[in-house]
């Protein structure tokens, strides 16, 4: 069985993060889904459970971060080409995300990433596979 990642963030409103994340693409697993969390997939191997902050306190003994005003992690996911970065990024900010930083194209990687509704940080990272030897 390959090893799968649960990326755990708390956040304020679950339904309004679903909603957020539902704009730009992403599903969620109902089988894990209830008024406390529920549980997004982005790829194969790959989820992301988004936990209402009391929730998520029940799981650890130290205050939970406000993610708007400092950071702990960012969030970063392989794309297949700019385009996509670009379409996703947009698609964030159309549902209220914001950019916190800018575009970085380096030629051989390309990044982009926002910042969702709770402060978590997302960053989009292409690599030109022509490039890597």
């Amino acid at each position: 069985m390959a090893t799968q990642i649960f990326v755990n963030l708390p956040v304020k409103d679950l339904k309004r993060s679903v909603e957020f994340f539902t704009k730009l693409g992403y599903t969620f697993n109902a089988q894990f889904t209830d008024e406390k969390a529920t549980c997004m997939i982005v790829g194969e191997n790959i989820f992301v459970m988004l936990l209402v902050e009391p929730f998520f306190k029940s799981f650890i003994k130290k205050d939970i971060a406000d993610a708007t005003k400092s950071a702990e992690v960012i969030i970063a996911l392989s794309a297949d080409n700019k385009e996509s970065i670009d379409e996703l990024v947009n698609k964030a900010i159309a549902a209220g995300a914001t950019t916190p930083v800018t575009k970085q194209d380096q030629g051989f990687m390309y990044s982009w990433g926002f910042q969702d509704l709770d402060g978590h940080l997302w960053e989009l990272v292409y690599m030109d596979p022509t490039t890597i030897q």
